[in-house]
């Protein structure tokens, strides 16, 4: 009976260990996976710079033509099963702050005559307090400057990685908020921010990111159990394989997908719902650089492929983004035709319009109804930015403005532009001997003179808030104000 128990006994531990061997190796192959991915050689042409994150300045664009590939369909829509994922390795969201209650009428305030904005991003976030009380105070700092600075319009990031600066039903609390995605700080800290810019008649408008679920500053390790990219790309259901997309090694939810596009919409109704915003707002991240000729960049090709689609894929991408562009405003307009809702894309339209990056439509969204209620181009670079020959730069600060301004727009839709403050004072490379932002100090204020001149803009927004106050940017800051006034 004894000898009987104990085969028994070994028996269960072996099979115990065997189980526990094959879940490691399936780890195994997935980390083996993403790092194969992630030392894929990009392409050679560097995005922009966007509103968040502080880059160089854009190399000289250059023409790309249309990859030719041989992929079949059989080998890129076979789905590959993700593993299941040990919980252990995973930081779990919890925490009993709720989502304010339904918010009552709220009238947005009315659209100054020039808007001037700033953005504040998920840096800014990083480096705010952290408990409630001080929070509300340096809420009220922020505004409070801002109206001394002479702005109106305050674009708040709420939503940089598949997460949120509020506390969501649908997506997890951001890292940027208590240093751990999914960890609750105890308060609303985005509700403290719309009270604040109320109290000082700044207008505020909710900042997503769409798609991105991973960045430089936002690891896979840093995603917690209860993201629903993480759900999604580990769930092991084939009808949820091709949601979440690893990407030269970043995470990202497929645009080509309806699923991911109800996620990003449900995220917007939620926020309409609870908070008295003036605006939802986009910036530039849509699709990442692709290359349909490698397997390992080709993003969504499987799924233009498995579509029937009689579009190309550059069309198909581009309409990808408009239907999202497109549902959005519609959301927007049936809450309250009174909120707008814009996009501030990446500034040079040559990568706009490129076969391998974005897929932004800008002057169908901005010469066509049912889009967007105004554009912010990211005018992010100088006026004597050359190329590496020496020549003046097509995307040079004037150039630039021009033909953003040549562009089909309805009387509807505002042109607004983004100016690089965070640049003033910097070291920024533009193929000059010595860099234009150092050699002044009164570029931002130039901008925004030959805007309101040469340009049909009738705002600007500012990169970004905490720009306002290095001391590199002393001067330019000073010299913006005699004209703000």
């Amino acid at each position: 009976m004894l000898i009987a128990f104990i085969l028994a006994l070994i028996v269960a531990i072996v099979f115990l260990l065997t189980k526990m061997h094959q879940r490691t190796v399936s780890e195994s192959s997935k980390t083996t996976q993403a790092s194969t991915v992630s030392s894929e050689t990009s392409l050679s042409t560097e995005p922009e710079p966007s509103v968040e994150e502080v880059k160089d300045p854009e190399p000289e664009p250059t023409s790309v033509d249309r990859e030719t590939t041989s992929v079949s369909v059989k080998e890129t829509t076979t789905p590959e099963h993700k593993p299941s994922e040990p919980v252990e390795e995973i930081k779990a969201s919890s925490g009993p702050t709720k989502l304010p209650a339904k918010k009552g009428a709220y009238e947005p305030i009315e659209v100054p005559k020039e808007v001037r904005g700033v953005w504040f991003s998920y840096h800014e976030w990083e480096d705010a307090p952290k408990s409630e009380s001080e929070f509300k105070a340096y809420a009220d700092e922020v505004m409070t400057n801002l109206t001394e600075l002479h702005m109106n319009t305050i674009y708040v990031h709420v939503r940089a990685d598949s997460d949120a600066m509020y506390p969501s039903d649908i997506f997890p609390w951001s890292k940027y908020i208590t240093g751990t995605q999914g960890e609750d700080p105890g308060f609303d800290p985005f509700l403290c921010m719309v009270n604040a810019a109320h109290d000082h008649g700044i207008r505020i408008h909710a900042w997503i990111n769409p798609y991105r679920v991973t960045h430089k500053d936002c690891a896979w390790e840093d995603v917690c159990a209860d993201n629903p990219a993480r759900i999604w790309y580990f769930s092991g259901e084939r009808g949820n394989d091709r949601l979440v997309l690893l990407h030269d090694g970043q995470y990202y939810y497929n645009p080509a997908k309806e699923e991911t596009r109800k996620l990003i919409e449900d995220g917007v109704k939620e926020i309409l719902e609870h908070y008295n915003v003036d605006g939802i707002h986009l910036d530039d991240y849509f699709y990442p650089t692709l290359n349909d000729g490698d397997k390992s960049l080709s993003f969504d090709y499987p799924d233009y492929l498995s579509s029937g689609s009689e579009l190309s894929v550059t069309e198909y991408r581009r309409e990808n983004v408009n239907i999202l562009v497109r549902e959005l405003y519609s959301i927007v307009k049936e809450y309250d035709e009174n909120i707008e809702f814009g996009i501030s894309p990446a500034g040079n339209l040559d990568n706009l319009y490129s076969d391998r990056q974005y897929f932004t439509d800008v002057e169908k969204w901005m010469s066509e109804e049912g889009y967007i209620d105004y554009i912010i181009p990211q005018l992010f670079w100088g006026f004597e930015i050359k190329t590496k020959d020496k020549k003046a730069a097509p995307w040079a600060y004037k150039a630039n403005l021009s033909r953003w301004n040549k562009l089909s727009r309805r009387e509807d839709v505002a042109l607004y532009i983004g100016l690089p403050m965070y640049l003033a004072g910097t070291d920024t490379f533009d193929n000059n001997n010595t860099s234009e932002w150092l050699r002044h100090d009164d570029i931002i204020s130039r901008m925004v003179t030959t805007a309101r001149k040469q340009s049909k803009a009738t705002g600007f927004v500012f990169y970004a808030y905490s720009s306002f106050f290095k001391e590199t940017s002393e001067k330019e800051v000073e010299n913006l104000l005699k004209i703000l006034k």
